[in-house]
């Protein structure tokens, strides 16, 4: 049965936003993580051929990872997302129509947002997770308040800044987990250093 980000993020609250990662490379470095208990990826559109990257990784880890796409624009890239094998579906912004086109393929979205208006208008629109961005331009008080407000269970996830020592006061706050990007991986990074990085959060999260 394919993973569920419910699932996901219960086995790991991290999203591994490996934007740049050039297909030859998205399976080592994906490999990397999972040994670290990392259990959602997401390769950004704006990547090097981001569609062969989300199909390689779907063809090898789709039972046991929930594959994806970062930084998703419209509603054509849904459908190509979809045809690589991806079933996530994250946006920088609040694009209601976006999420609807996912939901109809049966993905996963996660969209943008960071005000109560759009958070709610994307989870009328479907949303199965609200993406809080830029999380360093807000605050975990903002989150509380926020959460105060949701309907109960909503997972809101930061992103945009988080590395091992902010993780906790957004926990603190109610943070259902985070999208990571450079703090995880950067073009460039090998499976090693990825894989240490990860290593490095996941440890910080217990802690």
């Amino acid at each position: 049965m394919a993973l569920t980000l419910r699932d996901g993020l219960a086995r790991c609250p991290l999203i591994a936003i490996l934007r740049g990662v050039r297909p030859e490379e998205a399976e080592a470095v994906t490999e990397a993580l999972a040994e670290h208990g990392i259990a959602i990826v997401e390769v950004p559109l704006n990547s090097p051929d981001p569609l062969a990257s989300i199909a390689r990784l779907s063809a090898r880890f789709g039972e046991r990872l929930l594959i994806g796409a970062g930084t998703v624009m419209r509603e054509a890239e849904v459908a190509a997302v979809a045809e690589a094998g991806g079933r996530l579906i994250v946006t920088p912004h609040a694009a209601a129509e976006v999420v609807r086109a996912a939901k109809r393929r049966g993905m996963v979205a996660c969209p943008g947002m960071f005000t109560p208006t759009e958070a709610f208008a994307m989870l009328d629109a479907g949303a199965d997770a609200l993406k809080l961005f830029p999380a360093e331009a807000s605050r975990p008080a903002a989150l509380r308040a926020l959460r105060a407000v949701l309907p109960a269970g909503t997972a809101v996830l930061p992103v945009g800044g988080i590395e091992a020592g902010t993780m906790r006061p957004w926990l603190e706050a109610g943070a259902a987990g985070f999208g990571i990007g450079s703090s995880i991986y950067r073009p460039g990074d090998t499976p090693a250093q990825a894989g240490a990085k990860a290593a490095a959060l996941v440890a910080a999260l217990r802690g």
